[in-house]
């Protein structure tokens, strides 16, 4: 399997060094040159089968040429071994159509851990075949960062970096980062947004003078193998609820775009996805650019759900490019556009090859609110601010009563104890596993949101190429 960058000029890699770099050296994002497409036969073959061997049947195509299929089952069994729960992404019940799924059994209690779990092995499995370090540099809204902290903490030859904005992430997400103390980690608050976190990550991508002295590497959803990993739970609860002889709806709460352009990754494979909803907070760039065409970037609005606080979703570049016709050129200058002025329109190849799969809603604080409460008074279930996000607009899609909505409940409830008791009156307790988090001394540097201050810091605490 070869990988191309979304703009072009980049050239195509295989999986081992698409999951070193993480960012085309053109500034695209890496996508397969060609989508493998599975057979009704071999989705409903899926039926019965543990997370793993799921895992391995789906992700083996993306995979050829750098792992074996043995590896790659090591890996995954090494990966969802430290998950809660046997089913790694367990399916609940709410009424006659709508369902949750559980994303949140693993170490760090969020979706992330999915595919960060087994993004950590990778790293650690291509360093071992190299006398190489890498350097991961990585910006999280919440959830990101501590999922992948915990993933690469204390791994020989790799370092991580990772900024989140100081005072926009709740207190448990914090100290997920914050309370490792690993040499190879290291936390940065920086004075900003989310968004200024992650331009700042990429311009390092892009700097020629810094990236050429450390080999870098991202952990964000920009990592193709992120990606690739978060594609399985859509098979998984697909084939569960009846596909491939049924079709599945499926309402992600998204702010960066990435879990759910998993979804579009799987439905492209063949997986029968009647339509993706994308459900953001008021910060609303993918409502207006999947709505309307409108793909402006606006000021970051702070929500009870930080993780989806952004105004500026690198992975929608992945759908453009592959919805659009997959023109890198066409794209790159599209996107040098947007990056100089922070507002651009989607073409009609865009719009078009993005309307018959997704549907978009904008949800308030109010509806989140309301969507909590009806989860846990109708359906019993204790949801986070996120997955009340995405429950309210699967309430409010229209589409058929006897296809089943997912939504995707992407945090435990406990990561968000404030919202969560406001909304219903519960507390949420934070799992015995990191019951003991709020007694560990937290570490972390504040910087400013500036270019030198981070590079400098990175410079001083980095392994530079040998």
């Amino acid at each position: 399997m070869k990988y191309i960058s979304t703009r072009g000029s980049a050239p195509a890699l295989g999986f081992e060094e698409v999951t070193l770099a993480g960012l085309g050296s053109d500034g695209g994002l890496y996508l397969p040159e060609a989508w493998p497409s599975f057979t009704r036969d071999q989705i409903a073959a899926l039926a019965g089968l543990s997370y793993v061997e799921t895992a391995v049947r789906v992700m083996a195509p993306f995979v050829a040429g750098s792992l074996s299929e043995e590896e790659l089952r090591d890996l995954c069994t090494q990966a969802y071994g430290r998950f809660s729960v046997d089913a790694v992404t367990p399916l609940v019940q709410l009424d006659h159509q709508h369902w949750l799924l559980e994303l949140f059994h693993g170490p760090t209690l969020a979706f992330k851990d999915v595919a960060l779990q087994l993004l950590g092995l990778l790293f650690e499995k291509f360093l071992s075949r190299r006398d190489d370090h890498l350097t991961i540099v990585g910006a999280t809204s919440g959830d990101t960062g501590s999922a992948a902290i915990d993933a690469v903490a204390g791994r020989e030859k790799i370092d991580i970096f990772m900024l989140h904005p100081d005072g926009r992430v709740s207190d448990v997400q914090r100290r997920q980062m914050t309370t490792v103390r690993a040499p190879n980690v290291h936390n940065i608050a920086i004075d900003g947004s989310f968004d200024d976190a992650q331009a700042l990550v990429k311009q390092m991508f892009n700097d020629p003078g810094f990236s050429s002295r450390f080999r870098l590497s991202a952990v964000n959803s920009i990592n193709w193998a992120r990606l690739m990993a978060q594609v399985v739970y859509y098979f998984y609860a697909a084939v569960r609820l009846g596909a491939p002889e049924r079709e599945i709806a499926f309402s992600v709460p998204t702010g960066n775009f990435g879990d759910v352009f998993a979804g579009y990754v799987a439905s492209r494979m063949g997986l029968p996805v009647r339509q993706l909803i994308v459900a953001t907070n008021v910060n609303d760039i993918l409502h207006r650019a999947l709505s309307d065409g409108d793909y402006s970037q606006g000021k970051v609005v702070a929500t009870a759900t930080p993780s989806m606080d952004i105004q500026v979703s690198s992975n929608f570049e992945r759908l453009l490019f592959d919805a659009g016709g997959r023109d890198g050129a066409a794209l790159a200058e599209q996107m040098r556009g947007f990056e100089a002025t922070k507002a651009m329109r989607l073409t009609n190849a865009q719009r078009e090859g993005a309307a018959g799969l997704f549907s978009s809603a904008r949800v308030d604080a109010d509806g989140m609110t309301l969507a909590m409460r009806w989860a846990y008074e109708g359906g019993g279930q204790v949801i986070d601010p996120h997955t009340a996000v995405g429950l309210c607009a699967a309430k409010g899609a229209d589409i058929d009563p006897a296809i089943p909505i997912v939504t995707l409940a992407t945090a435990h409830p406990a990561k968000f104890r404030d919202a969560v008791e406001r909304a219903t009156g519960t507390r949420p307790a934070l799992p015995a596993r990191i019951g003991s988090l709020f007694d560990r001394e937290e570490a972390y540097t504040k910087l400013p949101a500036t270019f030198e201050a981070i590079t400098g810091f990175v410079a001083e605490h980095a392994t530079a190429r040998g």
